[in-house]
């Protein structure tokens, strides 16, 4: 396999990029800020200056950047790298964008005979770098097939959904509501336990272990108990972002979605108050403000 290029070194694409290398793929690595890369430069990947020296003619480009903005931004112009792949490329999108920026990325990508394959992830810092990802996928089966060693590196499972460039990114957003939802409903019961007199701790650890005994509950319900806010493994502004990209969806589909716009005012709220770069788990402080509870709050700051 040629080297592959792989664009966004932030938390999680440093930690995907990191484990590649364990693999033995050869990597040439661009972010915006190249110090990011020193890491993985010591560990044999090779910096380049601009997106579009990452790819290699029919080669293979990961992106894992926070928006469509940031996505776009190294795709075309003069400084990207779809043109350069060419016939026979894969540009293998990691991040978590809007289904609509994917169908006209694909649409492009086609012109220039580049195949668009889509593989948003489940999974914080640290489950990036144990390699305990879940890839949700989407795209030709040529190109899906191309790039399964590369998939089997980063994580621990992968849930293949057809063809439509779009899909596995609308997987994703559904997955990403589905867990802000879960954070702002242990939010409240967590508030309305301890406005009552009940321990946060021990109400978190009773519900997570038997009602609600699954990942998203213990890691939410375990940081919020303990108001672990930072450092952050996905920020408030970046749930804000994906809560936006639902309702984007859900209006373009005409899917009314009335949680979803609740949580759109929760993280905004947050947003306002200079919370964004908090952990999500900490529009507790919303509800708990108010329900006028006094708390400490170590690691807010």
């Amino acid at each position: 396999m040629k080297s592959i290029g792989f664009i966004g070194l932030g938390k999680m694409g440093s930690a995907m990029a990191g484990n590649l290398l364990k693999a033995g793929f050869t990597l040439q690595v661009y972010n915006r800020t190249p110090e990011k890369a020193s890491a993985l430069k010591a560990q044999g990947a090779r910096l380049v200056r601009q997106p579009g020296d990452a790819a290699e003619p029919g080669g293979i480009v990961i992106t894992m950047l926070a928006n469509d903005r940031a996505v776009e931004d190294v795709v075309d112009g003069d400084r990207g790298f779809v043109e350069r792949l060419g016939p026979e490329g894969i540009h293998l999108s990691m991040s978590t964008v809007s289904p609509r920026l994917a169908r006209r990325l694909a649409e492009q990508h086609r012109r220039y005979g580049v195949e668009y394959i889509a593989a948003p992830v489940f999974g914080r810092p640290e489950a990036a770098a144990a390699r305990k990802l879940w890839i949700c996928l989407s795209g030709s089966p040529t190109a899906k097939q191309r790039v399964r060693l590369i998939l089997d590196s980063i994580g621990q499972g992968t849930f293949d959904f057809g063809e439509e460039p779009a899909a596995a990114h609308v997987v994703k957003l559904a997955g990403n509501f589905l867990l802000a939802s879960a954070i702002e409903a242990l939010a409240e019961a967590l508030v309305l336990g301890e406005k009552n007199g009940i321990d946060r701790s021990k109400l978190a650890d009773m519900l997570s272990s038997t009602l609600f005994a699954c990942p998203a509950y213990q890691t939410y319900g375990r940081a919020i108990a303990q108001q672990h806010f930072r450092p952050a493994g996905f920020t408030v502004e970046l749930g804000l972002k994906d809560i936006d990209l639902v309702l984007q969806t859900g209006a373009d589909s005409t899917t009314p979605l009335p949680l979803a716009s609740l949580l759109h005012d929760r993280f905004l709220a947050a947003v306002a108050k200079g919370r964004g770069e908090l952990d999500w788990s900490s529009v507790w402080l919303e509800s708990a403000e108010n329900a006028r509870l006094s708390a400490e709050h170590p690691h807010e700051d």
